[in-house]
């Protein structure tokens, strides 16, 4: 879907006020100011983390006190600890940091992650029964547990119960001997962004700061991996944990973590200065595949073991997993867009498709994948013995869990929040749920909220980058949630030269005017378009290093027709159009190509066949199919004026 494209406006005074009183440029300045960051001393913070944002007490967390003193105990009296996490990355992260620290501490301790698939989210009673029958008498949950009321209280007298958890709690908190989480009502601590491992590393701070009299503000063991775990849990890069952050990705490639060498191989990025993205889009996702489709204790094991060999053993099986999870994501992917071919997407509020036996572990990627690509939201069901388990992912504005609420007649049980949440739902109620989301929305949700924006920081000709304006922009990373890489504008600018690139040419490189070199994955089809005219570029510049040498170059995210080429289409275009896909169609009377190359030989640009395509579509004259366009041989005669979209576009 196309997206509006908007300029951050700019208070010059402001921008330049703010630049001089902490000594950056004013692109800087207006950068932090449009992230809600105006204050000075904030934004020194955000600027330089490492030296200037504090660890905050970690003893301001609510039952942080009872929660050393029980675990102090229970190490003293040689008790049997088990931690216990859930499957993502952020469990296993948490994990990995506890149970470290705890066997510094000398505790006799073990872990326990449930089984995404058999067992699911959250604290068991089945498995708490289990841990306590194998020997312990102390659990302490990581990244889970703050709902877990029930399994809590079945335990009381059998195993005691401490709970470290981020996520909010709904209703009473569970009767344990402490509750650990700064979304409580009465917590004091100055910050309530930090994910499951960054409380678990919280908790590590105090333990040390109690039992080895170390200052928690000195305190910086497995940071690394509480920054991997910050990362992929896709928390907030600000505050206390843009510190855990930077901190930590300075440690990746130094780290004594034999697991996390091995898995930094593995993702191809040994000799790699690492940063966020690296960790979100080539590390992370290795070790939560094993929680997608087996058992993520591969994960944990990886990051605890101490020996080489398996470190690199399990780290290939987690790349194969991955791999393997990557391949059952597009199938599932293309079966759902499949089951849209008949649906008009820009008339529908809410995208719901289901499938059997879809894999649960990946169907969350899958719905992610297509509110990318449609912007609406997207549920994506996997069905199995009459019962299916759905991901939800949303957009700004349509809060998911709301519109869920509404519906929950229509389910077995939901849960999640503004923008993702999950469900469980009897196969035969997903139509009924299908429309009583429609419903909602129609009535809810303004029309507007379907309109992705892409939001830019400023105009920004490719010929003016340097090597010293990227040293500016250097001051804004780490960057993540909360803190998106700055993305520019280029207007009506030429390529000299564009080409696909990569297997089956799927990706694009581009050079523009003063040979700048830029590349857009995923985009090797859009060849024509650079060689018929003038375009408009989003892009975010970065630093690429090839033998020793460094160089500038654009990673484009979003590329059109510069607006002298976004000609709405007439009658006679319209004409011209339907003679020249008609001549092109084959005994199916279907007409065979990319977009771009179907553009290309009706004439038009790219905006242009797109529009006309959308009005012969409203017609009933074409239909838009996975393997081309449908153009009935005797269709029914209808008039243009019929097309809301010609109507719109004719100012009529």
């Amino acid at each position: 879907m196309d997206k509006k494209w908007t300029i951050r406006t700019h208070d010059e005074k402001l921008e330049t006020d703010f630049s001089k009183e902490l000594g950056v440029t004013r692109l800087v300045a207006g950068i932090l100011l449009e992230r809600g960051i105006s204050d000075t001393e904030e934004a020194k913070c955000f600027l330089d983390p490492v030296n200037t944002q504090p660890f905050y007490d970690p003893f301001l967390l609510p039952d942080m006190n009872p929660a050393v003193g029980r675990i102090k105990r229970a190490i003293e009296n040689n008790e049997r600890i088990t931690v216990y996490g859930d499957y993502d990355v952020d469990g296993i992260s948490a994990v990995t940091i506890l149970m470290r620290g705890l066997r510094r501490l000398g505790a006799d301790v073990s872990y326990y992650i449930p089984n995404r698939h058999t067992e699911g989210y959250g604290i068991h009673t089945e498995a708490l029964e289990k841990i306590a029958a194998e020997g312990a008498s102390l659990l302490v949950s990581v990244d889970c547990g703050i709902t877990s009321v029930e399994a809590v209280e079945a335990m009381t007298g059998k195993l005691d119960i401490i709970i470290t958890d981020h996520h909010l709690p709904e209703g009473p908190l569970p009767e344990a001997i402490a509750v650990i989480d700064a979304h409580r009502d009465d917590s004091i601590y100055p910050y309530a962004d930090l994910c499951g491992a960054g409380v678990a590393f919280k908790l590590c701070q105090a333990l040390f700061a109690e039992m080895r009299d170390e200052p928690y503000e000195t305190y910086t063991k497995d940071i690394e991996i509480a920054a991997l775990g910050t990362i992929a849990d896709l928390v907030p890069l600000k505050g206390e944990n843009r510190k855990i952050t930077a901190i930590g990705l300075t440690k990746f490639q130094t780290t004594e973590l034999v697991g996390l060498r091995a898995l930094i191989e593995a993702a191809g990025c040994k000799d790699k200065k690492i940063n966020a993205g690296h960790v979100g889009f080539s590390i992370a996702p290795r070790l939560n595949a094993a929680g997608r489709l087996e058992t993520a204790s591969k994960g944990a094991e990886l990051l605890l073991t101490q020996d080489e060999t398996k470190a690199a053993e399990l780290a290939a099986e987690l790349s194969g997993i991955n791999s393997e999870r990557q391949g059952i994501e597009q199938e599932i992917f293309e079966a759902a867009e499949q089951k849209l071919e008949n649906i008009d997407i820009e008339q529908a509020h809410v995208i719901v498709v289901a499938g059997e036996d879809w894999n649960p572990g990946v169907i969350g990627l899958a719905a992610s994948k297509l509110t990318e690509k449609y912007y609406r939201p997207s549920i994506v069901i996997g069905i199995k013995d009459g019962v299916g388990k759905g991901s939800c992912r949303s957009i700004d504005g349509f809060h998911i869990f709301e519109a869920l609420s509404a519906c929950k007649d229509d389910l077995i049980q939901f849960g999640g929040h503004a923008m993702a949440a999950g469900l469980t739902v009897d196969a035969d109620k997903i139509d009924d749920l299908r429309e009583s989301l429609e419903k909602w929305a129609r009535e809810n949700i303004r029309e507007e909220v379907y309109q992705p924006v892409l939001k830019l920081e400023a105009e920004l000709p490719v010929g003016k980058i340097d090597f010293e304006l990227m040293k500016e922009l250097e001051k804004l990373e780490p960057y993540g949630m909360g803190n998106p890489r700055p993305l520019f504008a280029d207007f009506n600018v030429t390529a000299e030269q564009a080409r696909s690139m990569g297997k089956d040419g799927k990706h694009l490189m581009m050079i523009f005017p003063g040979n700048f070199r830029a590349i857009m994955w995923n985009h090797g089809e859009d060849v024509p378009m650079l060689q018929s005219g003038a375009v408009d570029i989003a892009y975010v510049p970065e630093i690429n290093e090839w033998n020793g040498n460094q160089s500038i170059e654009a990673r484009l995210s979003e590329l059109r027709e510069t607006e002298s080429r976004r000609i709405n289409p007439t009658r006679e275009i319209l004409a011209g159009v339907y003679r020249v896909m008609r001549s092109r169609a084959d005994a199916e009377q279907t007409v065979h190509g990319t977009e771009m190359q179907l553009a290309a030989a009706c004439g038009v640009s790219t905006y242009t066949y797109r529009l006309a395509v959308r009005i012969f579509e409203e017609l009933g004259l074409m239909q838009t199919k996975e393997d081309g366009v449908y153009v009935p041989a005797s269709p029914e005669k209808r008039s243009l004026k019929d097309s809301e979209t010609f109507r719109r576009c004719s100012g009529k």
